[in-house]
């Protein structure tokens, strides 16, 4: 992954990020990176967990994450 600056990213400083849809979505704070995936959680009473794909990063941001999903896609990503 590299950064918004062209620079390689290192997968470690994206945890504790808050997640964000491209719709402005909460999509929680940034807890895991594997292989293939971004793993996020909000803490809104029942800690929603989402699984998202690394390709679907729109950007990175000194604070947030930016994936290219919106609130309806949202559920896709959302493990039960």
């Amino acid at each position: 992954m590299r950064d918004n600056y062209g620079g390689v990213l290192k997968p470690e400083n994206l945890i504790k990020k808050e997640a964000k849809g491209i719709d402005n979505t909460d999509l929680g704070e940034v807890k895991e990176i594997t292989s293939n995936s971004i793993i996020t959680e909000k803490h809104n009473g029942d800690k929603d967990k989402f699984i998202i794909p690394k390709n679907l990063v729109e950007r990175f941001h000194e604070d947030d994450v930016l994936f290219q999903i919106t609130e309806k896609d949202s559920d896709t990503y959302k493990e039960e």
